[in-house]
C-alpha cells in the first residue's frame, strides 16, 4: 500500500523531472518490501495516467510528459527482478505496440510482469513494422502475443494488426491492453477469436499465472 501523501510527493518530483528524488522514493519502497506489482500499479501506472490527463488538458507541455515517461522507464528497469537464467522457461510471449503507437511504457510493464512470472519474453516495443513482427513470430513461435494501445486513434491500426497476425497465425492467442480500449470499448475485439482484453495489471498477473491451465482446457 502506497500512501496518498507519498504518491503526491512522487508525482510532484516526476513533474519536476527530478529523477534522483523519484528514485529515492522507489528505493525506499523496495527497502520496505513493497510488492513489485504495487509499485507498478499504484505508483508508476497511476502517476503516468495523471501525467497523461494533465497533458490532455494542456496543464503541462509535451516535453514534461516525455521526461516523466523517460524517468518511469528508467525506474522500471531499476526495480526489475533479474531473470533466473537457470530456470527452464515453459511459455514464450512476444510483446509489441499497435502500429503508430509510440507510447511503450505500458508494454514494458507487461513485459516485466511476464518475465517476473517465469515467461520467456521478447519485447519488441513501439512502432515495429507489421512485416517484421510477423517474421519474429515465425522465428520465435511464441505461445502468446501481447499488444499495447494507448490512444483511441490507433485502434483501427490495432484491428488491422490483429487481422494480419490472425491470417498468418490462426491459433495464436492474443491479449490486448491499454487505455484506448477502456470503459467497454474493448467490445470491438469480440469479432476475433482467441483475443482477450486485459484491463488491469492484476488481471494480467492472473492471466500469466493461469495461462497453462486455461489453454489446456481448450
Amino acid at each position: 500500500m502506497i500512501s496518498e501523501i507519498l504518491f503526491l510527493e512522487y508525482l510532484s518530483y516526476l513533474l519536476d523531472g527530478d529523477k534522483k528524488k523519484c528514485t529515492a522514493i522507489v528505493a525506499h519502497l523496495m527497502e520496505e518490501g513493497t510488492d513489485l506489482k504495487v509499485i507498478y500499479k499504484d505508483l508508476f501506472q497511476r502517476s503516468l495516467y495523471q501525467v497523461g490527463k494533465m497533458w490532455e488538458n494542456n496543464r503541462i507541455c509535451v516535453a514534461t510528459e516525455h521526461v516523466a515517461t523517460s524517468i518511469t522507464e528508467c525506474l522500471m528497469n531499476y526495480v526489475s527482478v533479474p531473470p533466473d537464467v537457470t530456470e527452464q522457461k515453459k511459455n514464450k510471449v512476444v510483446i509489441t505496440c499497435a502500429p503508430k503507437e509510440f507510447h511503450q511504457v505500458g508494454a514494458k510493464m507487461v513485459a516485466n510482469i511476464f518475465e517476473h512470472n517465469g515467461w520467456d519474453t521478447f519485447f519488441v516495443g513501439a512502432n515495429t513494422p507489421t512485416t517484421e513482427l510477423l517474421k519474429l513470430l515465425d522465428e520465435k513461435k511464441p505461445h502468446l502475443l501481447a499488444v499495447s494501445v494507448t490512444f483511441y486513434l490507433n485502434v483501427l491500426k490495432l484491428l488491422e494488426l490483429i487481422s494480419t497476425v490472425r491470417d498468418n497465425n490462426p491459433k495464436l492467442p492474443i491479449i490486448v491492453g491499454g487505455q484506448a480500449l477502456a470503459k467497454e470499448k474493448s467490445e470491438i475485439l469480440n469479432k476475433f477469436k482467441e483475443v482477450t482484453y486485459i484491463c488491469s495489471l492484476k488481471d494480467l498477473e492472473n492471466f500469466t499465472v493461469n495461462f497453462n491451465s486455461v489453454t489446456n482446457r481448450q
